[in-house]
């Protein structure tokens, strides 16, 4: 089946929404300032899979519209929500989010326990006593400031595709950038993209924070995955990062995996892998028959019409 792209209006923001295949319904969201194309290969295999596979830019990002208002877990979380209502997938629906985005899919897993399937968090984001020292408004202001500054400055224009290229060769074990220029042009020249990840980041802690006041109120009811990255060496950085990653597992009743190897962009590194954790998460483990020959890019993913 081919793809689907196009536009939902939500909160008055205008998402970036690819939608493809028949099943299942598997919604991949990816991490800060990264866009729906870093999870291509993972997509294509889940719809040989027969599964529908929902990839979205959050607002600021992608091909989405800035953000309206700072970001909150539970307001991604309601994003998600309101996202599947728009395309007419109630669910359960099997939410897999990286990096910052496993903060938003384990609030969607606890905000919405009858909509979700299973919830894989892919290397993602763990703060087990995050402190936050400057007020919020501050912060948000502070992270709008920057990004008119930094869009004044051409900076985006300038040097947005080369720094997007850059961090995901250092983030990775697997070599360069898969990604098409064009898109990465198209999104990563912007100064909107800039601005997105500024807030989301300037807001991180507070949302971690948010996440643990959930996991107080709010019990983890469905099957879970951590799946960390590891690049096999013998670093302190990286064996610690292990060490929470399996922590995280514990606190959650989550089942733990390693990726190896794969740095913190596991979705590229190890495609077949993340494709299976989905696979694997509300079914239990199965046979499942990994990469096909030829197995490659997911099909075209280009901006289209908004979905009616």
């Amino acid at each position: 089946m081919r793809a689907e792209s196009g536009f939902v209006r939500l909160g008055g923001v205008p998402l970036h929404v690819v939608v493809e295949g028949r099943g299942p319904v598997a919604v991949l969201s990816a991490g800060l300032a990264m866009a729906w194309f870093d999870w291509d290969r993972v997509a294509a295999l889940l719809v040989a899979e027969g599964r529908t596979v929902v990839r979205f830019d959050r607002p600021g990002h992608g091909l989405s519209g800035p953000a309206a208002v700072a970001p909150s877990a539970a307001g991604e979380a309601d994003r998600i929500a309101g996202l599947l209502d728009a395309l007419g997938l109630p669910g359960p629906v099997t939410l897999a989010g990286h990096s910052i985005a496993g903060f938003h899919a384990e609030a969607f897993a606890r905000l919405y326990p009858e909509r979700t399937a299973a919830v894989v968090l892919v290397d993602g984001s763990v703060e087990e006593a995050p402190r936050v020292l400057l007020p919020p408004g501050l912060r948000t202001g502070a992270a709008r400031a920057a990004g008119r500054a930094v869009t004044a400055a051409g900076l985006p224009a300038a040097l947005g595709p080369l720094a997007r290229r850059a961090t995901v060769r250092v983030s990775r074990t697997g070599g360069a950038d898969p990604a098409a220029r064009d898109l990465v042009r198209r999104c990563y020249r912007t100064g909107r993209v800039w601005r997105g990840a500024l807030l989301e980041n300037s807001r991180y802690l507070d949302v971690a924070a948010e996440v643990l006041g959930l996991r107080r109120t709010h019990p983890l009811t469905v099957p879970a995955t951590v799946l960390a990255g590891y690049d096999g060496s013998a670093r302190g950085s990286a064996l610690r990062w292990l060490a929470r990653q399996a922590g995280l597992a514990d606190l959650l009743g989550a089942r733990f995996e390693v990726a190896e190897p794969a740095g913190h962009l596991v979705m590229l590194d190890r495609p077949h892998q993340v494709a299976r954790a989905v696979l694997e998460a509300a079914a239990g483990p199965r046979e499942w028959p990994g990469p096909g020959p030829g197995m490659g890019p997911g099909p075209g993913t280009g901006p289209g019409q908004p979905f009616a």
